[in-house]
């Protein structure tokens, strides 16, 4: 988690995976991120996964994400 002005960001590369296999979940300051590849045969072949705790003085509705085309999660919360 790094601080940038007043916010708080965490980067993961996630550029082995499809969006629609990427899921990430909040649940009070924590951020979970994860993914799951999964092949024609239903196997699964390649997985991630993150979990990070934000700072307490983060506001909690403010956190979002976005995947950059490079395959960078970018996820950012304000600061309160």
């Amino acid at each position: 988690v790094s601080a940038q002005g007043d916010t708080y960001q965490v980067v993961a590369d996630v550029s082995q995976f499809e969006p629609p296999d990427i899921v990430v979940t909040t649940s009070n300051c924590h951020v979970a991120i994860q993914a799951e590849k999964v092949a024609e045969d239903g196997t699964v072949c390649d997985t991630f996964t993150h979990k990070c705790q934000l700072p307490e003085d983060m506001d909690p509705l403010s956190v979002s994400c976005a995947l950059t085309e490079a395959g960078t999660l970018v996820i950012t919360a304000r600061r309160r």
